[in-house]
C-alpha cells in the first residue's frame, strides 16, 4: 500500500494542532526540521515536535535537514519522533552511522536522505541499518518547489538496492508531489509520498490524500 506523509511545513502554524488533525486519514506526519546551516532556511525544532506529539496518533516522520544530526537525534526521539531521518551529506559517514545507532537505541526507526545531486550509491553504506530511505525530488530547504522528474532514475536504482539488500525498508520521495507526479513516483518504486502544499491547499484534504495513493 502507498503511504502518504503530509508535510506540516505547509500547514497554518497558528493552528498547527487543528491542521494535523485534518490529515488524520494519512499514514505519517512529515516534520521538516531546518537549521539555517545545512539548508538556507529555519523551520521548527524539538519543542514543536514535543507539542504536536499528543495531538495525533499518526507516526511522526522527522526529516532532519540539519548539520551534524548525531548531536540531536536522541532529543528528537524523546520529543516523540517515530521515524528520524538524517541526510548523508550532513556529516561524515562514521557520524551518520552513529546517529542511526542512537535512533535505534531509543527504539525508533531510522533513515537516511539524499539530496538531488547526491548519487544513489551514497545510500549503500547505510542500507542494512535503515527502515526508510528518502529521495529528495526538490532541493531541500523550501516548500512549494517544482517536482524534479529527473530524480526518478535514482528512485528506481535505490529500489533495486532495497529489493536486493533490505526488502523491508521503505522508499520515500519528498518534493513537488501532487496527483500527477505521484504516479511517476509510485511507478519508480516509491511507497511513501511526502506532500505539503498539494495536501494543505486542497479543498477536500481526505480526497486529496486518496488521490495521492494513486
Amino acid at each position: 500500500m502507498i503511504k502518504i506523509a503530509p508535510s506540516i511545513l505547509s500547514a497554518d502554524f497558528a493552528n498547527l494542532g487543528r491542521d494535523i488533525q485534518r490529515i488524520d486519514s494519512a499514514d505519517y506526519v512529515h516534520v521538516d526540521v531546518m537549521d539555517g546551516l545545512f539548508v538556507p532556511n529555519i523551520s521548527i525544532g524539538i519543542p514543536v515536535v514535543k507539542s504536536i506529539r499528543p495531538v495525533t496518533a499518526l507516526a511522526l516522520d522527522v526529516h532532519l535537514m540539519i548539520d551534524r544530526p548525531e548531536r540531536y537525534v536522541e532529543q528528537f526521539c524523546d520529543a516523540g519522533g517515530d521515524i528520524v531521518t538524517c541526510h548523508v551529506e550532513a556529516d561524515t559517514e562514521e557520524n551518520i552511522h552513529l546517529a542511526l545507532k542512537k535512533i535505534h537505541a531509543k527504539g525508533k526507526k531510522a533513515g537516511v536522505v539524499v539530496k538531488p545531486r547526491t548519487p544513489a550509491s551514497a545510500v549503500l553504506p547505510f542500507i542494512h541499518e535503515v527502515e526508510l530511505i528518502l529521495v529528495m525530488t526538490v532541493e531541500p530547504g523550501f516548500g512549494g518547489q517544482k517536482f524534479m522528474a529527473d530524480m526518478m532514475p535514482k528512485v528506481r536504482q535505490i529500489r533495486t538496492y532495497i529489493d536486493a539488500m533490505n526488502p523491508l525498508c521503505e522508499l520515500e520521495v519528498d518534493g513537488g508531489v501532487d496527483p500527477d507526479t505521484c504516479k511517476l513516483c509510485i511507478a519508480s518504486g516509491a511507497n511513501v509520498l511526502v506532500a505539503g502544499s498539494s495536501v494543505y491547499k486542497a479543498e477536500d484534504i481526505p480526497a486529496r490524500i486518496r488521490a495521492l495513493r494513486g
